[in-house]
């Protein structure tokens, strides 16, 4: 496991996240992913802090999703930041998920053929390309990015898609540079991921190999398994209770799911997601997240790792983050 990547969402004051990733990038850790996944924190003014604090690390969004941001402006977005930190910014883009969307407003209506149009104008707008489209979500005439004063070049950015389903994955395969495999899965998820993976880079005329694939893992480490099953417990059970397209995923049986959705309102109080917890076993718990002693959270990164991830995604978990950079780093 040489490769090894952070990933943030808004448990920290950005200032302190920002100490995290220059830590992360002076253990090695060749990324640092940003969530913007929830109504909580936007991605992209972390990620400008990022790069600006850092030299090395790159940096990316995991992931923003394509309907609240025009393709245009998604370019010039990822072209700005691209400014900051030439060739050190990836751009994960996603189809969002239910019941958020709907309760913004936005009706995920055929997002397949969204996200193919929208990677499509994104790419060909990063590479200095002048754009016309005419398609059922996007349209163009005659577009680019409007440089004015800075030098006109293309845009060494790759596209990640973040996907869970299966049709998702294929056309990860097909179109993207890379694809951000989800979290809260068991690594036996991957092998059929890697499948529909495999199909998709046929219909373009490549290898899966061809594609990278860095993977979100939830990470709870202490040396008292106990506190580090239940730091994980508490956001399994919010996932599974909120999130569908992860509950699918997760291996989960339908009846814990259930049991669970009946337990939490939207948005949830923390008291409702203490409670579910307790529904919640610890084998459930281990079998989708990298949680207990430095050992078990290695052994459990490997193994998804072994099953086709080419980049551990790290999600810490508790207060110490660092300490979670440094059971990775000194394993590496």
């Amino acid at each position: 496991m040489r490769r090894l990547a952070l990933y943030l969402q808004d448990a920290h004051p950005l200032r302190e996240a920002i100490e995290h990733v220059r830590y992360a990038e002076e253990r090695g850790f060749e990324a640092v992913w940003q969530a913007d996944s929830r109504l909580v924190r936007e991605a992209t003014i972390p990620m400008a802090a990022f790069a600006a604090a850092t030299e090395r690390i790159k940096v990316g969004s995991g992931v923003v999703d394509i309907w609240t941001r025009n393709p245009a402006r998604l370019a010039s977005l990822f072209a700005t930041l691209d400014d900051l930190a030439p060739g050190r910014i990836l751009a994960g883009l996603g189809a969002w998920w239910d019941p958020l969307a709907t309760k913004v407003g936005v009706h995920r209506k055929r997002p397949l053929a969204a996200m193919r149009e929208v990677v499509t104008v994104v790419r060909a707008l990063l590479a200095n390309e002048t754009v016309t489209f005419d398609g059922e979500f996007v349209r163009l005439d005659g577009v680019e990015i409007d440089y004015v004063h800075q030098e006109r070049r293309p845009k060494d950015v790759p596209i990640y898609i973040g996907a869970t389903g299966m049709k998702m994955m294929e056309l990860s395969g097909e179109i993207a540079d890379g694809v951000v495999l989800n979290y809260l899965v068991p690594p036996s998820y991957n092998t059929r991921a890697m499948e529909h993976l495999t199909i998709g880079a046929a219909r373009a005329g490549r290898s899966v190999d061809d594609l990278d694939r860095p993977q979100l893992v939830v990470c709870s480490v202490d040396e008292d398994r106990t506190a580090a099953l239940d730091a994980a417990r508490l956001l399994v059970t919010q996932y599974l209770g909120q999130q569908p397209h992860i509950a699918e995923a997760s291996g989960i049986s339908t009846e814990l799911l259930d049991r669970i959705g009946a337990e939490l309102t939207w948005p949830a109080t923390h008291d409702q997601v203490v409670a579910a917890s307790r529904l919640v076993p610890d084998d459930e718990v281990q079998m989708i997240c990298a949680a207990g002693t430095p050992d078990e959270v290695q052994a459990k990164v490997a193994e998804y790792v072994a099953a086709g991830c080419t980049c551990p995604v790290l999600y810490p978990l508790g207060p110490d983050v660092r300490r979670m950079i440094d059971t990775f780093a000194d394993a590496v």
